[in-house]
């Protein structure tokens, strides 16, 4: 079997310089390497404008600028729930940090339909994905390291999920949310029909308790990048003593057999995951169900209709 390499690193914190360098060095070390002259595109979380809830600009900024110097097209732009992705960077400064690069952030937008969830006897469900994610060379999915009330912890494979456009989530959620494993099941199955997805974790500051949204800061101090998304998570799974029944994706992935979620098919170019210690690192103890209801797909639709007026 293939072995996976996932490049971990200590960073302290969000300084300019340093954060740069620390980046660049996961980058280099995970050996993902994209061809010069690739459509790549950067996906941050950009859920909404409520710290720490965002992938931090200046690591946007810095995997933007090593991208560009290895003569990569680079595209940055995400798809939140609520309101719009360029409101959300104009929010957090991440419109400031990108502007000295000559990169603006996009919205996902122009849906195509894609098959998730299929198997044998089983119907599947049709998500509309955007265009833009489908017609690149390659993903980076760039992630902050969060807790999550559905799914325990969202990484760079969750944050695939916002390659659906818009509602199109929020409508996922309340038509297929019947079962929490297979729901990861077809995000997983989104992540496999998107372009190679590669990922570049936000851990400098974590979020824990709670999330997506209105978790709690954690000084975790790492960066982590690898080739493959699924190959990032299992290794912050790792680094968090959890279980493959403990986190929905996890245990999705096993399931359907993929080899990047075996801790014997991971490597560690730089720091193994036992130089990273979290104590007090706090995750939901019960998951929320995965379905929305109809009043919560209702404030969905009145909060993305205010954030665009007001936007």
């Amino acid at each position: 079997m293939t072995d996976f390499p996932v490049a971990l690193i200590s960073c302290a914190d969000y300084g300019k310089a340093a954060l740069s360098t620390r980046v660049g060095e996961a980058l280099d070390a995970c050996g993902w390497m994209p061809a010069h002259g690739d459509r790549i595109l950067i996906k941050p979380n950009l859920i909404r404008a409520v710290p720490p809830a965002c992938t931090h600009p200046l690591v946007v900024r810095a995997a933007a600028a090593w991208l560009l110097d290895q003569g990569a097209r680079v595209t940055v732009a995400d798809s939140p729930g609520f309101g719009t992705a360029k409101g959300v960077a104009r929010a957090i400064g991440l419109e400031d940090a990108l502007r000295p690069l000559g990169l603006q952030v996009l919205e996902m937008d122009l849906p195509v339909p894609v098959a998730v969830g299929e198997e044998k006897g089983k119907r599947g469900a049709t998500w509309g994905v955007s265009r833009l994610a489908l017609e690149s060379d390659a993903l980076l999915s760039v992630p902050r390291v969060k807790a999550h009330s559905m799914m325990r912890l969202t990484l760079a494979v969750k944050n695939l999920f916002g390659t659906v456009c818009g509602l199109r989530k929020a409508w996922a959620h309340t038509l297929e949310g019947e079962s929490t494993l297979a729901f990861a099941a077809r995000i997983l199955d989104l992540y496999r029909k998107l372009p190679p997805s590669a990922a570049l974790l936000d851990g400098v500051e974590a979020m824990h308790v709670t999330g997506p949204v209105r978790g709690k800061p954690y000084s975790l101090g790492l960066v982590g990048a690898s080739p493959d998304a699924v190959a990032a998570d299992s290794a912050m799974y790792t680094i968090f003593g959890l279980s493959p029944e403990e986190v929905p994706l996890w245990d999705a992935a096993r399931k359907k057999g993929l080899p990047q979620v075996f801790p014997e098919q991971l490597t560690y170019p730089l720091l193994p995951p036992s130089a990273f210690a979290c104590p007090g690192f706090q995750l939901p103890k019960r998951l929320k169900d995965v379905s929305f209801r109809p009043h919560r797909l209702f404030l969905s639709l009145c909060r993305r209709a205010w954030s665009s007026l007001s936007g």
